[in-house]
């Protein structure tokens, strides 16, 4: 059963050519697909803010390019995007670019971390081309969908990898330090056998959708030794006695930083609602 009866970017579809214009007739089941809670719309009511926006389906990874600086290195906004894969059981490759604007190697710690827990994270700089010709071998063979914060270099990194995209690159704010729109649209692009590229909008707010408190705490793959030891089965690792994930917080056995993540996101998890 489709979650939607509208197409996008991704689906497979049947469609008729009438009067020069192609009509989808059906949509055909997904094998995956990504989505996030709709963005909040100035003066939307609270149904309108529960809303699911679906990005795009049927893809063999998920990407999440983020970036050092301009704009600077955002772990929360990188966990929302692992937990978003994770729930989709999408295979996931941690994308952290512009290394060339890091000469002290400050960002070294998170590339630490996120190996640790059992990422795959790739340096890159269109720069210098660091990390370049990796991130293409990645690509290459599948349908890769790219996801990040606006200004992170999604469509210079692309430019470098597939010369022949001419794909137009956008700014950074002086001001705000992050980026300014260049991709308006979600589109996927054929760069080679077998190999496609879903580019996407810079985002700004990203909020994962249909989530539940004791379900989100799987979705955070360092937790799986210690989840199933909680006391309870409902565990939210958040306030609970007997909580393993607390425990092992505290202990260090899981990263703080990781852990801050996760109760944020807990946060932003709504308990079902009955209208």
């Amino acid at each position: 059963m489709l979650l939607a009866d509208y197409a996008v970017v991704g689906d497979k579809v049947e469609y008729e050519v009438k009067r020069g214009s192609g009509v989808i007739t059906k949509v055909f089941e997904r094998e995956n697909f990504i989505s996030r809670k709709a963005p909040r719309l100035k003066g939307a009511g609270y149904r309108g803010e529960r809303l699911e926006q679906l990005i795009v389906s049927n893809i063999s990874q998920f990407v999440a390019v983020t970036s050092v600086y301009k704009p600077f290195f955002n772990n929360k906004v990188l966990d929302r995007f692992l937990v978003i894969a994770e729930s989709s059981k999408i295979p996931v490759i941690i994308v952290i670019n512009k290394t060339d604007l890091d000469p002290d190697n400050l960002i070294d710690e998170w590339v630490y971390l996120y190996n640790k827990i059992g990422y795959k994270v790739i340096l890159t700089s269109a720069e210098t081309k660091e990390g370049t010709d990796l991130l293409g071998e990645v690509l290459k063979g599948k349908t890769s969908f790219l996801w990040g914060q606006s200004g992170v270099g999604k469509s210079t990194l692309l430019n470098t990898i597939f010369p022949h995209l001419h794909l137009v690159v956008g700014e950074v704010s002086k001001f705000t330090n992050k980026g300014k729109h260049s991709t308006v649209m979600v589109r996927m692009i054929k760069t080679g056998d077998e190999t496609y590229i879903v580019d996407t909008p810079g985002v700004r707010e990203i909020d994962p959708y249909g989530l539940r408190k004791e379900d989100l705490g799987h979705y955070f793959i360092e937790f799986e030794p210690y989840i199933n030891n909680c006391k309870y089965n409902t565990c939210t690792h958040n306030h609970e006695p007997g909580c393993a994930i607390i425990e092992a917080a505290e202990n260090g056995e899981i990263s703080a930083d990781r852990y801050d993540s996760y109760l944020r996101i807990l946060e932003t998890v709504e308990e079902d609602i009955k209208f």
